[in-house]
């Protein structure tokens, strides 16, 4: 037996279409890279047609006499370089030595423009060590290449323009990649807080529905246990009340569970969003639990769908603070929308901080309650009242006009 939107497979239908757009993601960048080793065949092709036309003008009597040594020097200096994003290295090693051997038979006096390219991918594309290898190997080799063909008197000027066209293409090598380093460790950090963003928001939502349902149960269940013998009606009532909000509790954790299954965005028939229509219920469970509660909305200005549920959850909090820690009181939860902001406003006559040590000094409701105004700018405030009891007052600014 399946769940219902499993394939046979089992993966859901969320799944393979996250595989597939994984897969054309992959498609698209080997196509979008392609093109580099396009260039380098091109620029390989090029720098090997060059070389061969120096070959025909060379000097030397040994390369006059047998062309194809002239053909084979070239290939070595050009051909590599279509090679040079896969085996960076290597190909300067070929390069190096073919530069040298053109050098030797006097087949071109340049600015070892080859060598600069090899160079350039070994600074982006190797670590360090080898990078710095190579460059090494690189100067190395034009050194004795400027030597061999100038003497030592006369090469100060080359070994100066040489190395420093040779250090260019490394330092220039090496920021390319320090950049795109640069940029994926930011995207996976951003990567990152996304999953811890979502994770907090998901131990938000869950928090807020079972600490909220569990202290009405565990309020009922006590009156239950109280009566039970005495009063039969009312200890019957009381697992009425648990039953009831047990369902609902169960209701809304498979909603906010099915958002995880899904892998997707967030879906209305498998989360709808609790909002100021809600606040009702939230007061009259809390009667349920003993606390007499007045509630009292003000305003008609729509609010944005983020703003609306953090309001909701900020009063579902606060209230289900009052069941837990001061019933039986008296609570007052005011709601007043209007000139860009929304004042939440959950107050109570039970006892303060004194004398009920239990009274929540921040925890993870409260901490929920700041994070949620924190998102929107807010200010949040929660503590004794002068008068006895406990109050949190929070305000959440939003755009007016705007409901999203």
């Amino acid at each position: 037996m399946t769940d219902r939107g499993t394939t046979r497979k089992g993966r859901t239908p969320a799944s393979v279409v996250g595989v597939a757009e994984t897969r054309a993601r992959e498609a698209m960048s080997r196509i979008r890279g392609l093109h580099l080793y396009v260039l380098d065949l091109a620029f390989a092709i090029a720098t090997t047609a060059v070389y061969i036309g120096f070959a025909q003008g060379a000097s030397v009597r040994v390369v006059q006499d047998e062309p194809w040594l002239g053909w084979l020097v070239a290939a070595a200096v050009g051909l590599p370089l279509a090679v040079r994003r896969r085996w960076p290295l290597p190909v300067l090693v070929v390069v190096v030595a073919g530069q040298l051997a053109a050098t030797f038979l006097h087949m071109i006096l340049e600015p070892y423009l080859a060598s600069a390219f090899a160079t350039y991918l070994v600074g982006l594309a190797e670590p360090v060590r080898r990078s710095t290898a190579g460059l090494v190997l690189a100067m190395a080799g034009s050194a004795t290449a400027i030597l061999l063909n100038q003497g030592a008197t006369e090469s100060d000027a080359t070994f100066a323009a040489v190395w420093f066209f040779l250090g260019a293409a490394w330092v220039a090598g090496r920021a390319v990649r320090n950049k795109r380093a640069k940029i994926a460790a930011e995207s996976e950090h951003r990567a990152r807080q996304a999953v811890l963003d979502e994770r907090l928001r998901i131990a938000r939502e869950l928090h807020d529905v079972v600490a909220h349902s569990m202290s009405l149960i565990a309020v009922k269940a006590g009156v239950a246990h109280h009566v039970a013998e005495d009063r039969p009606d009312e200890a019957s009532a009381a697992l009425g009340v648990i039953e009831t909000t047990t369902r609902e509790a169960l209701v809304e954790m498979r909603h906010i569970l099915g958002v995880l299954r899904s892998g997707g965005e967030l879906d209305t028939e498998l989360a709808p969003v609790p909002g100021l229509a809600g606040l009702p219920g939230l007061a009259e469970h809390a009667r349920m639990a003993g606390v007499t509660v007045r509630l009292d909305v003000e305003g008609q200005d729509q609010l944005p769908d983020g703003v609306e549920v953090s309001t909701f959850r900020i009063a579902q909090e606060a209230l289900t603070n009052v069941v837990r820690h001061a019933a039986p009181a008296h609570c007052l939860v005011r709601v007043r929308i209007g000139d860009g902001a929304v004042r939440i406003e959950v107050t109570d006559d039970g006892p303060g901080l004194r004398q009920a040590p239990d009274r929540p000094v921040p925890g993870h409701g409260l901490i929920g309650m700041q994070e949620r105004v924190a998102v929107y700018g807010g200010t949040f405030e929660a503590g004794e009242r002068d008068s006895g009891g406990f109050a949190v007052t929070a305000t959440l600014p939003y755009e007016t006009g705007v409901a999203t």
